[in-house]
């Protein structure tokens, strides 16, 4: 800065001022510090600004789903790599926190502490988990996605809505015999859904054997081959199936095929996710679409914002809400219109 300042003939604090884009300096003054400083190959010092701050520009993100299956989760990378691309454009940075750090166990709490982060957003985890809900708790700001506590900000996917349409859609195309696996009973998530799935079975009158409703892990193809097998095995077989997510429902589609039957000639398939696995299958899956990079985005507003207001000391900090995303049923080919 010192350099900048030399060559530009003025004092260190314009530097500063001009790097931090503040008003009580001119435009012009601004831009000819700036490109000064672009040829001088000068980057501000993280550190530095932290201390004078009381700021890193750093953001947590405890993500850590059931299956073990990372970044590999397509629903939750397209989400999450909303979130970053928010995140990044408003200046700040990304880092996954666990409880290991040179290896030391520490909860999620001391780990963001440790790594001084600004706020944090909880991402498909055990919700009820004690050292999840301390960190909840804390001071530190936080977003949550697809759950929902009352003294925090989520952003959850419009999931009621979503299964409302499935059944819709479903009666609307003759299908009367509608079995659903569904994820975890004791997600949020599954608990919308079913909520959903058994208010509008009851709306159209339709009758749901407790045989045809069974519980499949998300993204767990096997519990779901064995599900499906099950089911199209019954006397009285479902004419459709349900399933949690798009890749459960494309092995069910396997499934199907290999016991002889067709899709949708003999039995249909609706998936939940509408990720781009959904459009390569043969046959196009008929699903949910979940507008996955604006909960991400939407996720990152809200905690910046969060995080913002309390390094302004504002007295009026932003209002706990609850944003509801809604998503989009894709037909797809894996529904047979019945007699």
């Amino acid at each position: 800065m010192k350099d900048v300042a030399e060559s530009c003939g003025v004092s260190i604090a314009t530097v500063s001022k001009a790097m931090n884009d503040h008003s009580d300096i001119s435009e012009e003054t601004k831009q000819r510090i700036r490109r000064t400083a672009e040829k001088m190959g000068y980057f501000p010092n993280l550190a530095a600004r932290a201390l004078k701050t009381n700021r890193t520009y750093n953001i947590g993100v405890l993500y850590e789903d059931e299956a073990h299956s990372g970044l590999t989760h397509e629903y939750f990378a397209s989400v999450l790599e909303g979130f970053k691309a928010e995140s990044e454009s408003r200046g700040y940075d990304i880092t996954f926190i666990n409880r290991t750090v040179s290896n030391k166990t520490m909860s999620y709490y001391e780990h963001c502490k440790y790594r001084g982060l600004d706020g944090v957003v909880v991402a498909c985890i055990d919700f009820y988990e004690p050292d999840v809900v301390a960190l909840v708790n804390s001071s530190i700001p936080t977003v949550t996605i697809d759950h929902v506590f009352k003294n925090c900000t989520s952003v959850v996917s419009d999931n009621y809505t979503g299964m409302e349409d499935i059944l819709r859609y479903l009666y609307n195309m003759g299908h009367r015999k509608i079995a659903y696996l569904h994820g975890e009973s004791d997600t949020e998530v599954t608990k919308t859904r079913l909520t959903a799935f058994y208010e509008t079975a009851a709306s159209l009158g339709l009758e749901i054997p407790p045989e045809y409703v069974m519980e499949c892990d998300y993204c767990h193809v096997q519990m779901a081959a064995i599900r499906t097998s099950r089911l199209i095995k019954m006397t009285d077989r479902p004419s459709c199936i349900i399933y949690p997510d798009d890749m459960t429902a494309i092995s069910g589609v396997s499934e199907i095929k290999r016991s002889g039957l067709s899709v949708p000639g003999d039995i249909s398939v609706v998936g939940y996710d509408g990720g781009l696995l959904s459009e390569l299958v043969n046959p196009p899956l008929t699903t949910i679409k979940q507008n996955t990079s604006q909960i991400g985005k939407l996720a990152a507003i809200r905690l910046i914002e969060t995080i913002e207001s309390y390094a302004q000391n504002s007295q009026e900090t932003p209002p706990v809400r609850r944003e509801v995303v809604e998503g989009e049923l894709i037909p797809g080919k894996t529904v047979r219109k019945m007699n």
